[in-house]
């Protein structure tokens, strides 16, 4: 299936890229932090929260092809 990503703040700083269409062959947020993590060790260090089709998605929620996924640093309440 192919997933939309965005990348925002420190993240997009740490892997040069704002977006990207992503192929993947797992179904939860888990499996693509996974893979994600292999492509951008980088992500490793760093801590951010996923949105799936811009609502803040837990690690076991299930994906599907076309799904829309931002990659956001932390932020500040307030």
């Amino acid at each position: 299936m192919i997933l939309r990503l965005k990348y925002f703040g420190m993240i997009a700083e740490a892997i040069a890229k704002e977006e990207e269409n992503v192929e993947i062959q797992h179904r939860t947020i888990a499996d693509l932090d996974g893979l994600l993590k292999r492509k951008y060790p980088q992500l490793v260090t760093l801590e951010y929260q996923f949105a799936l089709n811009q609502t803040l998605a837990g690690m076991d929620e299930i994906i599907k092809d076309g799904d829309e996924i931002a990659l956001l640093p932390p932020f500040a309440g307030g």
